[in-house]
């Protein structure tokens, strides 16, 4: 399965993109929008990406209208820096850049065939969680406990420490120094049409599909940089 790996940050995804006008777009999804079925169902992919992803883009794109510096950062440096950001357009960079980031990354780490971490991953999961099993439980507790609208993170903390952690809405750990290793999105937009309200069979589920080779990749990335 070709997909595209966050290279040291989150400009890497626009090599992939689809055109689409301002300085962000939207990326190409790393499989077909049935290949995660029956886990998750091929309509589901194809409005998660090509409606809401693609209005976070859109929207981030309006917000940097007239805004050339901002334009120009990286996606991961701009919301590392929301405070440098004009008060006026900072709630919609902080809504709509992490909509785009939180999404990009999401994507790439799915996909079917990688059940396990892979390398210096999964010898950090041992020693912080104790096993992959142990961390996914925490994972699937995790995005069950957010309410409303959300995310669920495993994360490298500013030791360099793996953790999960949660956030609201389109917070990205970006904006608390804080560098996401793999999301699981909880909004109902992203499992409503297949699981209604049933969050933790839609959790039990995302984990089938979570793409260890990519996110055991990433992990090595990030440790290096």
């Amino acid at each position: 399965m070709e997909r595209r790996l966050f290279l040291g940050g989150l400009a890497t995804v626009a090599v992939r993109a689809q055109a689409a006008p301002g300085p962000h777009q939207l990326p190409k999804l790393p499989c077909a929008v049935d290949a995660l079925e029956p886990f998750i169902d091929a309509k589901t992919m194809e409005i998660h990406h090509g409606k809401h992803h693609q209005a976070y883009v859109d929207n981030l794109n309006k917000a940097l209208a007239g805004q050339p510096a901002l334009a120009k950062m990286p996606l991961d440096t701009l919301l590392a820096q929301l405070d440098k950001a004009p008060e006026g357009i900072r709630t919609a960079l902080r809504n709509h850049g992490g909509g785009h980031a939180n999404h990009s990354l999401f994507w790439n780490s799915l996909g079917k065939g990688s059940p396990v971490a892979k390398g210096a991953l999964a010898k950090a999961i041992e020693a912080s969680f104790g096993s992959q099993k142990a961390l996914e439980e925490k994972l699937r507790a995790g995005g069950a406990g957010v309410f409303g609208s959300g995310w669920v993170w495993l994360v490298l903390d500013r030791a360099g420490k793996l953790a999960v952690e949660t956030s609201p809405n389109q917070d990205s750990p970006l904006m608390t120094g804080k560098r996401p290793v793999v999301g699981i999105d909880v909004w109902e937009h992203a499992y409503y049409l297949k699981y209604q309200n049933r969050r933790p069979d839609y959790l039990a589920a995302i984990l089938q599909v979570l793409h260890w080779d990519s996110i055991s990749q990433r992990y090595e990335e990030l440790s290096r940089g």
